[in-house]
């Protein structure tokens, strides 16, 4: 066997060697995790009570005090017009601040 055939076998081998390490074993490895990720999200689908389902670690349990009903109470602006607001704090005549839910609003 002449010095030349063995020569380009090593570089046959070598990028060989390479192909399959640097290209084929990565895409086999990804491709295996993107199944796996797919069959985990098609199980949490499927079982609502898992991970990423309702009621999963995501899912927050507070639940918000019954309100009272208010006295309703009659305004000059809302009622000439069906679309006006009235201006102010919407909350300020509840006296009983628990529970009470403050827009933000964002200061530029």
């Amino acid at each position: 066997m002449p010095l030349s055939e063995i020569f380009f076998l090593g570089i046959v081998l070598y990028l060989l060697y390479r192909f399959i390490f640097n290209f084929f074993v990565p895409i086999v490895r990804t491709t295996k995790q993107v199944r796996e990720q797919f069959r985990n999200m098609q199980d949490s689908m499927r079982n609502p009570g898992g991970p990423g389902g309702p009621g999963g670690p995501f899912q927050h349990s507070y639940t918000h005090p019954p309100e009272e009903p208010q006295p309703k109470k009659t305004d000059a602006r809302s009622s000439s017009s069906g679309n006006a607001r009235p201006s102010g704090n919407t909350g300020s005549s509840n006296n009983n601040t628990m529970g009470e839910y403050i827009d933000f609003e964002e200061v530029k």
